[in-house]
């Protein structure tokens, strides 16, 4: 449960930076997501979260 926990605040952490060091910029993305179409967003999403799996299953001596 440690762990879990120590890579939700590490997600949280990560998330926040843009949005610290650039508020405006990030408005601006925010701005061009709205207008990309939701199912390349979906797949852009699930390539992610594969490439986070792969990632933690080499990390983790896969």
């Amino acid at each position: 449960m440690t762990v879990l926990l120590t890579a939700f605040g590490l997600v949280l952490i990560i998330e926040g930076i843009p949005y610290f060091i650039n508020p405006a910029g990030m408005q601006n993305m925010a701005r061009l997501m709205a207008e990309v179409n939701p199912k390349s967003l979906r797949i852009g999403g699930f390539f992610l979260m594969l490439t986070g799996l792969a990632v933690v299953y080499a990390v983790n001596g896969g």
